[in-house]
């Protein structure tokens, strides 16, 4: 909106770049984020009080202490997020358009879920649950395959020609890597501020990368695809890292309000759908590797359990209820996943140089 009206419009030139838009959609969507939330938090309350809370059963008992928390929290970020993007991003890109559609739909999917628990304590039936996400990331899935030019290529980090085309195949592939980055992200959601610092770090790497696969120049110095329109999304990404560190504001330690389903399934969905557009979805494994941690935590605990006849791998999956029930204080968790989030970050972003 801005763009149009600034630099097309009134052709202040510097509304055009890239760079100069994505530092106001981060100031923009943390400013949003400190003045709504509040507010929010305050109406997550009173309907919480009113229906009495929901927290988790495959919890350690300590949990029940924050029933009363709000767990709806993700609504700022997506809120926080859509406004800025509608106001900084240039919404005649077509990723930008595929961003904003995944973020608001997957949201409404977990929003749903979150209000189901709030009545009955269970949310949507788990089939019912991956129906709509399977059916949402394939319709993803096909308007990012058939999009003019789309390249159906699979490239490998490090590896500067080795690739494989999968062709139609790419499609269940792009459904694979949205539903399994928005659950992954949803199973890490179980401690104060445990997906959100993830969550921004990848991020963080994501700005990057599409701002480098976005420059025909970048792109070629360092041996990666090109994809034309990407580097728009850099401004994207920068205001959900804004929306993410205005999140962050009330959900470190000790919780204002949770993320919920709301917020842990549409951010990683959007994760999964930017690591596609710009051909890193590979990558997305090293950046996410706290997010496959957890759920490879949780695959390998059930596995074992009925391996073994009910003995279990895990004292509590996913992987942050072990540790706690190991007397790992919150806190402390929390912030060692973050400084391992980073350290796995700068060795991704690392590999685009190592080709």
């Amino acid at each position: 909106m801005l763009y149009f009206l600034l630099y097309q419009i009134l052709d202040i030139n510097i509304f055009k770049y890239i760079t100069f838009r994505s530092f106001y959609a981060f100031l923009t969507a943390f400013v949003i984020s400190l003045i709504l939330g509040p507010f929010i938090i305050r109406k997550l309350k009173e309907f919480h009080i009113k229906r009495g809370g929901y927290i988790r059963e495959d919890t350690p008992d300590k949990h029940q202490d924050k029933k009363n928390t709000p767990s709806m929290g993700g609504l700022l970020i997506v809120s926080s997020l859509s406004i800025t993007t509608l106001l900084w991003c240039r919404l005649d890109i077509f990723w930008i358009i595929i961003a904003l559609t995944t973020l608001v739909v997957f949201a409404l999917i977990g929003l749903l879920d979150d209000y189901r628990k709030l009545q009955d304590n269970k949310g949507l039936k788990a089939k019912h649950k991956f129906l709509l996400q399977i059916g949402t990331a394939t319709l993803i899935a096909l308007a990012i395959f058939y999009y003019p030019n789309f390249d159906p290529h699979l490239y490998f980090p490090i590896f500067k020609n080795i690739y494989i085309n999968l062709g139609y195949l790419y499609i269940p592939f792009i459904v694979f890597i949205i539903v399994g980055t928005s659950n992954a992200v949803n199973l890490t959601d179980g401690l104060d501020g445990l997906a959100i610092g993830p969550t921004l770090v990848a991020t963080s790497a994501y700005a990057y990368i599409t701002y480098v696969v976005g420059n025909f120049m970048l792109a070629n110095y360092l041996f990666v695809p090109h994809v034309d329109g990407a580097g728009e999304l850099t401004v994207f990404l920068m205001a959900m890292l804004g929306a993410g560190f205005g999140f962050l504001w009330f959900n470190s330690f000790p919780a204002e309000m949770f993320m919920g389903d709301a917020g842990s399934l549409s951010i990683g969905a959007v994760l999964g759908v930017i690591a596609v557009i710009t051909k890193q979805e590979i990558l997305l494994a090293l950046i996410g590797g706290i997010f496959v941690l957890e759920t490879l935590s949780v695959i390998t605990q059930v596995l074992y359990f009925k391996m073994t006849g009910g003995r279990r791998l895990f004292l509590m999956a996913p992987i942050h209820h072990h540790f706690e029930l190991k007397g790992i204080p919150e806190p402390k968790i929390v912030v060692r996943v973050w400084i391992i989030s980073i350290i796995l970050a700068i060795i991704a972003l690392s590999t685009l140089k190592i080709r």
